[in-house]
């Protein structure tokens, strides 16, 4: 596993000992940040990593210049080796890591008002927990305005057009993994009576 392109191109990453952690693919990341960057704007960026297992998207993100970058990993293991990967990659100073469960940091950032310009979601796969976090990312309203959150899911795995102001903007299949890539759009739907 290494980091595609960007300052830290061709850095190698320390992967999860095990089958606990599946880091995404080298080529699925390729393509993910090809689309990201053909469409949004990168450079400075505040990226929210929820399920950060070794932290290769959130490096990856800011390798292509992301200015910060939250990662949250509840697997303590696996948050050792993505601070290992940050602090080889001298990224300590704009990266901050949280061993917590998802859920409790999307509270407690919402409570502080942080905002992040795009999130990543990439849970382990059928557990409910991508859809989960997405509703909570929605209610929470962490994501600044023109933002995007990608969520990463089995192909087999359903999901919603839509959550507040979170719509659905694009899915991709690679195998067995789904790209789903969501943005903030500028109105919650309304249901008439």
């Amino acid at each position: 596993m290494r980091v595609i392109a960007g300052t830290l191109g061709g850095r190698r990453l320390t992967a999860v000992p095990g089958r606990k952690t599946r880091p995404t693919a080298d080529r699925v990341r390729e393509a993910l940040f090809s689309r990201l960057q053909s469409r949004y704007r990168l450079e400075g960026a505040s990226v929210l990593d929820l399920f950060a297992g070794t932290g290769a998207l959130g490096i990856e993100a800011l390798s292509r210049g992301a200015g910060r970058l939250v990662s949250v990993e509840i697997d303590r293991r696996a948050a050792r080796v993505l601070i290992a990967n940050l602090q080889a990659c001298a990224l300590e100073g704009r990266s901050e890591v949280h061993v917590r469960d998802a859920a409790a940091v999307i509270e407690a950032l919402g409570r502080r008002s942080a905002r992040f310009e795009g999130a990543f979601i990439d849970p382990p796969y059928g557990m409910g927990l991508a859809v989960d976090a997405l509703e909570r990312l929605a209610r929470a309203a962490l994501i600044s305005e023109g933002g995007w959150v990608v969520l990463e899911t089995s192909s087999d795995e359903e999901l919603p057009g839509r959550f507040g102001r979170l719509t659905l903007v694009r899915e991709d299949l690679y195998g067995d993994t789904k790209l789903a890539l969501y943005e903030l759009s500028e109105e919650e739907e309304t249901v008439d009576d």
